[in-house]
């Protein structure tokens, strides 16, 4: 496993990590949740990514009880606030301090430990002032209940306005958490920049864009029985805005690249989006142990300017750029 500096921090993160927004406490069963855990840690993987709101509260829970026993020094622990939660009570969501304040609480109970390494909010909350969202971040980090603080999906604006208050709070804001991969490459104009000025790193979800860059959804063919794309709680919907056989039929040129490169495609594509420099870490999530073994070769690899063109190439025509498509819904 290789290891890279959290933006301008002195937290060190592997450059997988593992998650489990769609798998522990829905998809998968808790016995095959920790064996998956397993593998991460056997693999090198120090990094754990999940969310409160991640089968409403149960992830964080099969995640605390995977990562029982182990030297929790050796970890680094990230979770998130923002989306709703428990009975869904009006203060039951959002960034105001009431629900950053409970959900803290309430995440280090179910993860089993005395501090978050990274506490992120899950999006950007335009309902609160952002200096009231900060101020208990901060309080949270004088407290020594987290140690460092992130945003996921976030636009560029939105990350420097929070940088600009953390610098007044002195508090350490070092991550932004967005959906980046070879086909949806929205981050890339504005966030990345804004982010390098800023000295914030990013932690990418969905690098092999929740499975397509696998390859196993072929065009003109219905989705395999079982897959992400006929699991309505597992994402389907998101899945779905590739699954046009344009998209499918580009995504089927990368399998001779990968070979060429001695990679699976899944493979691959974690490592594209380990090529960007401001890119710390891959969020990969696994059903079964071999997943896991099979993404964490990813890391570490280089690839050439040749082969990096030649995947812009094949998917000429089919990547999202668009940076206004980062947003965050109202609640």
């Amino acid at each position: 496993m290789e290891f890279r500096r959290l933006g301008r921090s002195g937290l060190s993160v592997s450059e997988i990590a593992y998650g489990n927004w769609l798998t522990h406490a829905s998809q998968v069963e808790e016995e095959q949740a920790h064996a998956c855990i397993k593998a991460a840690l056997d693999a090198g993987i120090t990094t754990f990514d999940t969310a409160d709101v991640y089968a409403n509260t149960a992830a964080e829970s099969v995640l605390g009880r995977g990562l029982a026993g182990q030297r929790r020094e050796s970890l680094e622990i990230f979770t998130k606030v923002f989306w709703p939660t428990g009975p869904k009570g009006p203060n039951d969501k959002g960034l105001g301090r009431k629900h950053i304040m409970e959900s803290a609480h309430a995440s280090l109970k179910r993860l089993g430990t005395d501090y978050i390494d990274l506490y992120q909010a899950h999006r950007f909350d335009h309902t609160v002032p952002l200096e009231e969202t900060m101020t208990a971040f901060a309080d949270l980090v004088r407290q020594g209940k987290v140690l460092y603080i992130g945003v996921s999906e976030w636009d560029a604006e939105q990350i420097a306005r929070g940088a600009a208050l953390a610098r007044e709070l002195k508090i350490p804001f070092v991550s932004n958490q967005p959906q980046y991969n070879m086909l949806w490459r929205v981050i890339e104009d504005q966030v990345v920049p804004t982010c390098e000025r800023e000295g914030l790193s990013q932690i990418v979800w969905s690098p092999i864009a929740q499975g397509v860059l696998t390859g196993k959804y072929k065009p003109g063919q219905p989705p395999p029985a079982g897959s992400r794309a006929t699991d309505e709680k597992g994402g389907a919907q998101m899945v779905g805005r590739y699954l046009r056989d344009e998209v499918l039929t580009r995504v089927e040129g990368l399998r001779p690249l990968a070979e060429q490169a001695g990679l699976t495609p899944a493979q691959l594509a974690v490592a594209w989006v380990l090529q960007n420099t401001n890119v710390a870490s891959a969020i990969i999530g696994a059903s079964r142990p071999e997943q896991v073994h099979e993404n964490v070769k990813a890391a570490g690899v280089k690839l050439d300017d040749e082969l990096m063109k030649a995947i812009d190439e094949t998917l000429d025509g089919v990547v999202e750029r668009d940076p206004g498509l980062t947003k965050s819904p109202v609640l």
